[in-house]
This record gives structure tokens, sequence and C-alpha cells, in this order.
């Protein structure tokens, strides 16, 4: 659930260039010109952050504290050169480009495991450690950009609606009790998967792993403003249907569990993205089954969080 004053943050671009802001229902706050024009003393990791959503990110809690601060003393409403139109500016997904691989975790709720284990012939009992995978960095993109259909590789290509986790320190053998404290925010994504290429290849790299597969945003929204991250309602509609439902309680492995788990022996750092897993109602599990096709059209949506949308084309150049 949201708190009221809860802060979007975007990575946006207008003509000028890319930078960070703070999303608004009809417009993007620039946040370089607020720092600016601010009455405290402008350092330049400041301005440096303002440009660039990883380098906020490591800027830790100071820089929050600074963006909620500049975002209180607005005058409602907020106007002035750093208030632009939504419709002037493309939201990005939030980190553009990440560092590193998304470590991504499979059959992490209960029904998810148990409508694959139907097509399957798995085990309907939840795995007893977590399955993680990875998603290289050339597969994200932002909202409303588009989703290759890929034709020539794939005939079931799929959607799963998953709740983002973008990590705010570095840290190693995380204890389960202190992980949260790791979290820098929550964002959305859809991990597009090619169902035929995880088969063929024998393990989900591959069909995880195609360019343009791997929406991300519009927003991280901060730790600090999300109640329970852990009670969130997630939908994913397609063309306007629901096909997806469920709430984040309905992990198998929680975020703390994930954290604590993947961190053991292998240091996370800021600006590291976990997307936690999908829940039931994808499409390859559906009688009969349903695959993307060009011209849907896909909204993922996490409550507190944001929305998610994304429409499939049959063919986009993503070079």
């Amino acid at each position: 659930m949201e708190m009221a004053a809860a802060v979007k943050l975007v990575t946006f671009r207008d003509v000028i260039a890319s930078r960070v802001g703070v999303l608004q229902e009809k417009s993007v706050l620039d946040l370089k010109p607020l720092l600016e024009t601010s009455q405290r003393e402008i350092s330049a990791a400041s301005l440096q952050w303002a440009d660039n959503m990883l380098a906020l990110i490591e800027a830790g809690p100071e820089a929050l504290r600074t963006v909620h601060q500049i975002i209180e003393r607005l005058p409602p409403p907020a106007i002035g050169n750093w208030c632009l139109p939504i419709e002037s500016v493309s939201l990005l997904a939030p980190i553009p480009r990440p560092r590193k691989n998304i470590f991504g975790v499979g059959l992490n709720y209960r029904e998810h495991v148990r409508e694959g284990a139907a097509i399957r012939g798995r085990s309907p009992e939840p795995p007893a450690h977590p399955t993680f995978f990875t998603r290289p960095p050339t597969a994200v993109i932002g909202p409303d950009a588009p989703i290759p259909l890929y034709e020539k590789l794939t005939r079931e290509l799929d959607y799963e609606l998953e709740l983002g986790v973008i990590i705010g320190r570095k840290g190693i053998d995380i204890p389960e009790d202190r992980a949260m404290s790791y979290v820098f925010g929550y964002t959305v994504i859809n991990d597009v998967s090619a169902r035929d290429l995880q088969r063929r290849h024998g393990q989900w790299f591959k069909g995880k792993s195609l360019d343009a597969t791997c929406p991300i945003g519009p927003c991280i929204v901060p730790a600090e403003d999300i109640r329970d991250a852990q009670d969130l309602d997630l939908t994913l509609r397609l063309n306007g249907q629901v096909m997806q439902s469920s709430n984040t309680r309905c992990m198998v492995f929680t975020i703390a569990a994930l954290i604590s788990i993947l961190s053991q022996g292998m240091t996370l750092e800021p600006g590291d993205i976990i997307a936690t897993g999908t829940p039931g109602g994808v499409g390859f599990a559906r009688q009969p089954p349903v695959f993307l096709k060009d011209g849907d059209s896909i909204e993922a949506e996490i409550a507190g969080v944001g929305t998610l949308r994304n429409r499939v084309v049959a063919s986009v150049s993503t070079g």
C-alpha cells in the first residue's frame, strides 16, 4: 500500500538529454533545475545524481532526503522550468542500463508452481530453495517501448508480472532480519519469456534474454514510501482483460529471504535489480494457451508502485 507522500523517481528524456525526475499525475518534475534553484547549497555530487539514477541510488539516504525536502517546498501547483508536461518527455526504464544482469527468481508464487506442475508434470510442491536465473541489460526497455515479437525465433512469447526490488547499498552474506534495510526501492517488471526457447535450450537464460523483452518502470518508489512490500496487489491486463491477479504475500520466499540467500557468498551492489517471481495466470498454463501476438497491449500494475504499459509489435529495430 502506498503512503500519501510517495515519491516516484523516473528517468526521462526530452530534447536535451536524459536525467532523473519525479513523476506527478500529469507532469515530471525535473530534479536538476530544482536543485539549482533551491535555497540549500548545491554540491557537485547532487548535480551528478540529478543526471543519473544509479548515482542517486549510490548517494544513499541523504539524496532521498534532499528530494523529499525539495518536493515539500514546491508551491502548489508546481510551476516553473522544472515542471514538464508528461506528453513532452519520454519515460525510460528507471535504470536504463543496469550494470549487471537482472537477478530473476522462478517458481516463487504458489499458484504459479501449481499451474506449471499441471502442464509440465512437475511436483506441485513449492521448491525448497529459490530458483535463480539472470537477464542481460540489453533486455531492458522502459514504459511504452515496443516488445518485439521475434516470430522467427519463438512462437510462445509470454507475459510475467513481477515486483522489482532495487538494492540500495553494498552487502554480502546479509542476514534475513536485516535484508530489507538494503532495499532502495521498488518497481514493476514484465519478465517476458519465450517458453519454447526455455524448453529447447534446457535452461531459462536464452528464453528470457532476447533484446527489448524486459520492460521495467515506470518509476522507482523508495522503500520508505511503501508501508509493506510483502502486501502489494499485482494485476496484469492483456488487451484490457485481467490475466494475473495476486498479492506479494503469496510469495514462497519473501523479499528478505531472497536478498539474504542471493547474497550468500556474492556481493550485492547499489542498483542491482531482483525480479521476485510471477504469480499464476501466465499464458502457457492457460487452456488453450495464450501467447503474445502483434498489437497486444499489456498493463502490468502493482498497487502503490505504478502501472507499466507496453505494446507487442511484429517487427521493430532494436539496434
